[in-house]
């Protein structure tokens, strides 16, 4: 029987988490694929995906948001096939930023212009879709550090936006 990996926090900060990954086992081992995942505003829940090669590994995942829960779920690949999952849980340090305050304007039949107030030197997501279970299982989507973004929708349809 192949083990799960281990996964054990060596650190974390309000951007950032590295953790270490090993086995307890003498199977060799080829890699991990590890998923990162968080929710979004309680609406979108987000995914992130390392593909790891090598039997011993420690990672540090940047670019997360501050006081935020994460998930990190990882298997191993190994010689005799891949491993059982396990997971960690951690919730970075930090204040969470404050939720972007949107506005969504129609420019024309396809075009509609999002702006928000918020902090400044982030990356933005821009979420939208016709509706509230779009919104969650898969919008459409785009990223701008910019506190404006000008989206393009289907005519004669309503849109939900998140930024």
């Amino acid at each position: 029987v192949i083990p799960p990996p281990v996964i054990h926090i060596e650190s974390y900060s309000e951007d950032s988490v590295s953790f270490s990954l090993k086995m307890t086992t003498n199977i060799k081992v080829s890699g991990y694929v590890v998923n990162i995942y968080w929710t979004f505003d309680s609406h979108r829940q987000e995914k992130r995906t390392l593909v790891i090669e090598g039997e011993k590994s420690i990672q540090k995942v940047a670019n997360l948001t501050a006081h935020t829960p994460y998930e990190i779920s990882a298997w191993a690949k190994t010689e005799l096939g891949d491993s059982p999952l396990s997971f960690v849980h951690v919730v970075t340090s930090g204040t969470r930023p404050v939720s972007p305050s949107l506005k969504a304007k129609a420019i024309n039949q396809t075009a509609v212009e999002c702006s928000w107030t918020g902090p400044k030197n982030v990356i933005y997501g821009i979420f939208y879709a016709t509706s509230f279970l779009e919104l969650y299982r898969s919008p459409h989507n785009s990223t701008t550090s910019a506190h404006n973004a000008t989206v393009l929708v289907q005519r004669d349809e309503q849109y939900l936006f998140l930024v």
